[in-house]
């Protein structure tokens, strides 16, 4: 199974990291965010990821291209132009970074790398969030629910898209982007989706969490996942602190590996 994950955004309000790289490239305990989730969905067997980027996604193409020099010792003979490793572990990830645009939506990058998912169920989510969410159990979840897309509920303060969710059911029947108020299942990202939604993406303009969720609520065809577990997003200065501290602490409980 593949899992695509976000990683084009500006990140604004994280403006104090973002100016020099892509939010997902920003560090937690020495490594970018993106890698902490990748090591998430590896730790449940999903080593497939596209990678969809945009703004400053040279980064994290270089990133990548050099991961045996972050990960490992090395010696550099200048007289022979050799660079010798000298341990290093190998991640069993096959990466594809995809260039989906600076200005592209959420949804529209999804279908800019439609190519590269075949016609199989495919994981999708967030570059700059972390959960300890079973994704073992999600997928499984899934397929039980015979849905088009399931997508992982958490029930912070609102501030994201709230769904309409009794304490037994699974079925979403509404979908609202960032309501007011707080208390609400909100989507928390790590989404199960079938090939299919990609037809409810209109182009580059289509912002994922609108038309095609709310599309998908509609029809009945949008299944709710609910995460009681550790959940929590990078938004902000204080996120990324906060974060930085659970890590430094050894107390991270998104640290599933």
């Amino acid at each position: 199974m593949k899992a695509v994950i976000l990683a084009g955004g500006l990140g604004t309000r994280l403006s104090e990291e973002t100016s020099i790289r892509p939010k997902p490239m920003v560090e937690i305990g020495g490594k970018p965010i993106l890698w902490h989730i990748m090591k998430t969905y590896s730790a449940h067997g999903i080593n497939d990821f596209i990678i969809c980027c945009g703004y400053k996604g040279y980064i994290i193409k270089e990133y990548f291209a050099n991961y045996f020099l972050h990960m490992s010792d090395v010696t550099f003979d200048m007289r022979f132009n050799q660079m010798n490793v000298h341990s290093g572990y190998a991640e069993p990830w096959r990466v594809t970074l995809v260039n989906t645009g600076d200005n592209t939506m959420t949804g529209g990058r999804l279908k800019r790398i439609s190519e590269h998912l075949g016609n199989e169920t495919f994981c999708f989510t967030y570059g700059d969030g972390v959960s300890n969410i079973n994704i073992t159990e999600l997928v499984k979840f899934h397929k039980q629910q015979n849905s088009l897309g399931t997508l992982t509920a958490v029930q912070p303060a609102g501030r994201f898209g709230a769904i309409s969710l009794g304490y037994e059911q699974t079925k979403i029947t509404s979908f609202r982007e960032k309501p007011e108020g707080d208390g609400a299942w909100i989507n928390g990202g790590y989404f199960v989706l079938e090939p299919e939604v990609i037809n409810l993406i209109a182009d580059d303009s289509t912002v994922w969490e609108q038309e095609p969720l709310e599309k998908l609520a509609d029809m009945e065809q949008l299944s709710a996942f609910k995460h009681d577990g550790f959940w929590q997003p990078m938004d902000t200065l204080r996120d990324k602190n906060y974060l930085e501290g659970l890590w430094k602490n050894n107390q991270a409980p998104w640290k599933v590996w």
